[in-house]
Parts: C-alpha cells; sequence; structure tokens
C-alpha cells in the first residue's frame, strides 16, 4: 500500500474522548484519502496505568467512528526495540546516567527561577566523574537517563501551523530511560516511527514542544531526514476555552455513542470544529475523507457545543440512506418489503435512531390512539378507502372527509393524525399511511 503512512498512538489508561477522536480521524482521513496506511499504536509503558480492557474499548470505539486500522500494535511488545535504541545512544556519547531525586530537581529549579533564569536543567551529571557515579550507585541511587541535546536551532515545515523553529538550548536534557529502566513517552514514540516507517505524525498542538527533541533523536538513531512530516492541529475546547481531558466522561465516546449520538455525527464535529469548513452531516466517512484537508484546519482554539452533537445526529439521520442502516433495522426487527419505504418516510423524525422503534409500532404493532372526537372519527373509518393504499391516499381520503363533515384545516388533520398515531406530530401521513394499513387506521379511529 503507498500513499502516507500515520499512526494514532492512545494511552491505554482510559477511554478515548471526542477529543482524542479528532487526531485519530484527522489521522486515519488523511490515510483513506491519500490511500495510506493507518497505524493503531498503543502507547502502553505505563505498565501499573494501562489495562487490556482500556485498549479494547479504544478499538470499539474507533470502530464505532469507522475507524479501522490496517495495524495494531502494543509498545509493550515492543520493548527490546527501546533498549537497542537507548544502547545505541549510549554508544555515541549522547545518552547519559543523572542521578538527582526529584526533590532536588525541584529545589534546583525554583532557585533558578527565583534569579530569574530559565529552570532548564544545568547538565551537572556530565561533570560527574566515575568515582562520582560509583559513590552514587554504593549510596543505593539508580540513575536516570538524559539525552543530550545538540544546542542547535530545529526548524521545520508544519502540516497546519507552517513554518516553526525551536531552539533547543533552551530546553532541558529530556529523560529517556527511569531509574527502573523503564521508558518514558519520547524514545518508544521515536523508535517506533522510524520502525514502522511513519511518514506524518499528526497530533494535538500541545507535542509541539516534544517535535525538535524527537527530530533530534531521530537523527540520532538512523541518520539526517529520518523524522517524519510533522502536522500540529488545533484542539477541540469547551465554551470556557477549557481543554477536554480522559475525566470528560460525557463527552467520552462509549457514553456519547450510549446516549443516541450518531457516530457520523460525532467524525463531522470533531473534524470539521475549528476549520474553514462548516460544520455540516455527511452520509460516509468516506464522504468526510473526500473532503477533509489539513489545510482547512485553523490555528485558533477549536470550540464546540455539545448540544450540536444532538442537532447534527437529526441531520445525519436525514442523510443515511437504506443500505446504510439495513442491518441497524434488522437488530430491531425492522424487516420485510416495507421496511425501505418505512425507514425513508420516518428518519426526518428522529432525534436519535432508536426513535425508529416507537414509529415501527405505529405502523406495524400496538398504539394507543387519541381520541379527540369520537363521532368525527367513526365518521372517518366509515369513508376510509379499499385498498390498495398509496401515498395518493391519504388526500383522497381527507377530501371525503371534508366534504362528509365540513371540516378542514387543522381541525381536519389534526384528530385523524392523533388517532392513526398516538402522536401530535411526525411524518408525512400521505407516507405513513400505506404502512399503517386499512385494517390497522379503522381500528384505531374506532376503539
Amino acid at each position: 500500500m503507498s500513499g502516507p503512512i500515520v499512526r494514532f498512538a492512545p494511552s491505554p489508561t482510559g477511554r478515548i474522548h471526542i477529543g482524542n477522536a479528532r487526531t485519530a480521524l484527522f489521522n486515519y482521513l488523511v490515510a483513506a484519502r491519500a490511500g495510506g496506511t493507518f497505524i493503531l499504536r498503543f502507547d502502553d509503558t505505563d505498565l501499573e496505568r494501562s489495562t487490556a480492557e482500556f485498549a479494547a474499548g479504544i478499538e470499539v470505539d474507533l470502530a464505532w467512528l469507522g475507524v479501522t486500522p490496517h495495524l495494531t500494535v502494543k509498545q509493550s511488545d515492543r520493548v527490546p526495540l527501546y533498549a537497542a535504541a537507548a544502547e545505541r545512544l549510549k554508544a555515541l556519547g549522547l545518552l547519559y546516567p543523572a542521578y538527582e531525586t526529584q526533590g532536588e530537581l525541584d529545589r534546583r529549579r525554583k532557585l533558578k527561577q527565583a534569579r530569574g533564569l530559565p529552570p532548564i536543567y544545568d547538565r551537572a551529571a556530565l561533570a560527574l566523574s566515575e568515582a562520582d557515579r560509583a559513590r552514587l550507585g554504593s549510596e543505593g541511587r539508580k540513575p536516570h537517563w538524559r539525552f543530550k541535546l545538540d544546542h542547535r536551532v530545529i526548524e521545520w515545515m508544519d502540516g497546519v501551523r507552517g513554518a516553526c523553529r525551536i531552539d533547543c538550548a533552551s530546553l532541558s536534557d529530556p529523560v529517556l530511560v527511569r531509574e527502573d529502566g523503564s521508558f518514558l513517552y519520547t524514545l518508544p514514540s521515536v523508535v517506533d516511527d522510524i520502525e514502522l516507517g511513519v511518514t506524518d505524525v499528526i497530533r494535538g498542538e500541545d507535542h509541539v514542544t516534544n517535535t525538535a527533541v524527537q527530530i533530534q533523536i531521530a537523527e540520532a538513531l538512523a541518520g539526517e531526514g529520518a523524522a517524519p512530516r510533522f502536522a500540529h492541529h488545533n484542539l477541540l475546547v469547551d465554551a470556557t476555552g477549557a481543554g477536554l481531558s480522559k475525566r470528560s466522561g460525557a463527552l467520552s465516546i462509549a457514553s456519547l455513542r450510549d446516549s443516541g449520538v450518531e457516530a457520523l455525527a460525532v467524525a463531522a464535529v470533531a473534524v470539521l470544529t475549528g476549520s474553514s469548513d462548516e460544520v455540516h452531516a455527511v452520509g460516509s466517512i468516506v464522504e468526510l475523507a473526500q473532503m477533509f484537508d489539513l489545510a482547512h484546519v485553523s490555528r485558533n482554539a477549536a470550540k464546540f457545543d455539545p448540544a450540536d452533537l444532538r442537532t447534527l445526529t437529526q441531520r445525519t439521520l436525514l442523510k443515511l440512506d437504506f443500505e446504510s442502516v439495513r442491518e441497524r433495522l434488522a437488530a430491531h426487527d425492522i424487516v420485510g418489503a416495507h421496511a425501505e419505504n418505512f425507514w425513508l418516510c420516518v428518519r426526518g423524525n428522529l432525534d436519535r435512531f432508536l426513535d425508529v422503534c416507537d414509529w415501527w409500532r405505529v405502523v406495524d404493532g400496538e398504539i394507543e390512539p387519541v381520541i379527540e372526537d369520537a363521532d368525527f372519527c367513526r365518521v372517518a373509518a366509515t369513508l376510509a378507502p379499499d385498498e390498495p393504499w398509496d401515498e395518493t391516499t391519504w388526500g383522497a381520503w381527507t377530501s371525503a372527509v371534508k366534504a362528509g363533515t365540513g371540516r378542514k384545516g387543522r381541525d381536519l388533520f389534526h384528530p385523524l393524525r392523533l388517532a392513526l398515531t398516538g402522536k401530535d406530530k411526525g411524518p408525512e401521513l400521505a407516507k405513513l399511511l400505506p404502512l399503517i394499513g386499512r385494517a390497522r387506521a379503522v381500528a384505531r379511529l374506532t376503539p
């Protein structure tokens, strides 16, 4: 498969929310549009907090959104690759041991801030002699390992933000390996991007500051030009401008799914909010992929209102053809010769998909008719035309009822709707009536 190779790399320490889905969809749509490869990579090196249950849940959430990876990998299965990379960096003199405790580092940072100096690591560990290291080790201290940055300016052309540059002299040498030998995010991420051939890293703008470090590590391990292209998109925020977190329970993909929001509505809101494209309903993930363009993503915060999901769900349902919902309808026993006409009739009157069950009961089950005027309804029943019924039947029948009762307008139509459907509003009765059928209609008018 040709085209870009991209990845979505969640930590399975919780379920994903709509903000995470934004990043996943950006990557998936870029790959889909250009015939590329989408990799789902679980960054599960945090063994205490990562769980198989969360990983499985994330896969379920992505599948519901229409996001299907070409390859799924787990960093916990790839630790030997990271260990080999760490040894290579040590051999190059670019990964060095540091023995400071977190408390000592905090005190140094506060002192620098008090003096008006940038609170970056002072590289004191590089001055340690072998004897110093042996002494610290005999005291029971275990080192963490820092990558020695080249104090130069790193520049890249960002796929969203344009020309970017970071002076690495303003950064602390990052810790890549913890005291217990486990790896932090940075080294495994770079190693995987190289080993999996990732060409484009599309992620949130909160990772911009990581980019210069990752470019330097990639070049150290695999040579100049080894780093992928980067694109940092704006983040979804709420009405107050606050960012989303895994604690945003109501906005988790699982919660949205359970609440009846349509997957395509979530996808459209997640992708189009904060771009030059108007947020609108789409009929398929393919349609969304065909129109998506990173160049349309704004650099301003992407504010969204959760209420938009409800509105867009209604509009999305209206766009869905019968084939796209056939299996979902069948799961609720909505099948048969009238199933397609039924869907086309009621889809414009659904707040959520499960509302179809109420309308199916109207056309193929038992309801409690609402009788406003029993005498009027009995007259209407006697004037019901013979079958077969089609979309012209409603007009012919109501004309006969109008002539027989003298009623017109709301006084004519509303009592009939209440009796036939048990509801005061809904789909066009011209289309709904043939699905209800003569026997059921007469029975409801004369309970």
